[in-house]
């Protein structure tokens, strides 16, 4: 069956407290315009470059405002409702970067922990060091939903295109990227990044981004995104401020893309082998 996704584009500040409200305002604008599944970016509850005051902050999953808002909007409105991802406190002192999925009643559907670390030094100086900080996960899972079969990914996730292969040949139909992703990599890579993950595998993403210059001085691209399987843009954001976008997604759509090009059916295994190059009088044996 086709169903109606919104993803939600926020400039979350340092107070996990106030994000949580803009979170609200913004599921519930988006659940009014017919959205019964919705997604938040990533770090929706707080970026925060200052680590000290993070984690003076921060809560385990079981006190975290986010996944309690986050649970409670989605019996209130009677969605699906994605925590794109948030800072969850772990017991050894480092910190999960986890999504959450709630059902229409509240239940967490499913978990997921950022696999893939943010570990770059970029051309503006910018330089980030995620696994300093943060804990990677090590499980990727294709969710069963009641309109489509889900994976799950978030932000620099997107260039391991190795990651979202599995999931659909796994099953996946709709593939979730929430990001923050910085203004200058967005610049270069956000749009071709995300249409090509969902051309290679014949899947429509929703990219739900954090947009616009943060108070913790960072800015992020924004530009969230719904993609169908054919790499259509669907439905996309401006660069800064909050946001709600939203589309029609139909999976049939996913089986049509697949079998005009059958490239999960056609893949085949092979070897690489290196070899030395060119050398004085002749070719290398």
């Amino acid at each position: 069956m086709s169903f109606k996704a919104a993803a939600v584009q926020m400039c979350s500040g340092v107070d996990p407290v106030k994000n949580a409200a803009a979170m609200a305002r913004l599921v519930r604008e988006a659940a009014a315009e017919g959205a019964t599944y919705v997604q938040t970016p990533e770090m929706t509850g707080m970026l925060q470059r200052d680590r000290a005051a993070a984690r003076a902050v921060l809560a385990d999953e079981a006190h975290d405002i986010i996944v309690k808002t986050g649970s409670e909007l989605a019996v209130e409105l009677g969605i699906h409702m994605h925590v794109g991802s948030t800072a969850i406190a772990l017991a050894d002192g480092k910190i999960a970067n986890r999504g959450f999925l709630f059902g229409p009643d509240g239940r967490i559907l499913n978990r997921y922990d950022k696999i893939h670390m943010f570990d770059v030094d970029l051309d503006n100086g910018e330089s980030w060091r995620e696994s300093a900080a943060y804990t990677a996960g090590s499980e990727a899972r294709v969710l069963s939903l009641p309109f489509a079969e889900m994976g799950f990914a978030i932000c620099y996730d997107v260039r391991f295109p190795a990651l979202f292969r599995a999931q659909a040949m796994a099953g996946a139909e709709v593939m979730t990227v929430p990001a923050a992703f910085t203004k200058q990599t967005g610049e270069a890579h956000w749009e071709i990044l995300l249409r090509a993950r969902a051309i290679e595998n014949g899947v429509f993403i929703i990219a739900a981004a954090q947009a616009g210059r943060h108070e913790d001085g960072r800015e992020t691209f924004g530009h969230s995104m719904i993609i169908d399987p054919w790499g259509t843009v669907l439905a996309s954001a401006g660069a800064t401020g909050a946001a709600v976008i939203v589309a029609e997604i139909d999976p049939a759509a996913v089986k049509a893309a697949h079998d005009k090009i059958p490239n999960l059916r056609n893949g085949r295994e092979f070897s690489v082998e290196k070899i030395a190059g060119a050398v004085a009088g002749g070719v290398a044996a």
